[in-house]
C-alpha cells in the first residue's frame, strides 16, 4: 500500500487542522492505521493509532483530549482532527500503514 499525506500547513496557538492520509494499492481495511510525529531535533514519536475497522483508537498523553484519528474505509482514507493546537505540536507528521508502510510527511506549524 502507498500512503500520501496531505493537510499540514501554518496555524496559530489554539487553532485546528485535518491531516488526510490516503491510500492506494493493497487492502485499506487490512492495515491499522496509525500517525507519528518528528519534530525538529527530535526521534519520531508515537500520536495516535486506529484499528482496521475503526472501532478502537489510542492516543499519546500528550495529544488526548485534542487530536482525534478517524478512518474511511470506503475511502481509503485515514484523518487525524488536531484541536487546540500547541507550539509544542510542530513537527513534520506522518502517516503508517501496518508496521511497515510509511507515508511521506506533511509539515505543521503552529505558532504562538
Amino acid at each position: 500500500v502507498q500512503l500520501q499525506a496531505s493537510g499540514g500547513g501554518s496555524v496559530q496557538a489554539g487553532g485546528s487542522l485535518r491531516l488526510s492520509c490516503a491510500a492506494s494499492g493493497g487492502t485499506f481495511r487490512n492495515y491499522y492505521m496509525g500517525w507519528f510525529r518528528q519534530a525538529p531535533g527530535k526521534e519520531r514519536e508515537f500520536v495516535a493509532t486506529i484499528t482496521r475497522g475503526g472501532q478502537g483508537t489510542y492516543y499519546a498523553d500528550a495529544v488526548k483530549g485534542r487530536f482525534t484519528i478517524s478512518r474511511d474505509n470506503a475511502k481509503r482514507t485515514a484523518y487525524l482532527q488536531m484541536n487546540s493546537l500547541q507550539s509544542d505540536d510542530t513537527a513534520v507528521y506522518y502517516c503508517l500503514g501496518g508496521r511497515l508502510h510509511w507515508g511521506q510527511g506533511t509539515l505543521v506549524t503552529v505558532s504562538s
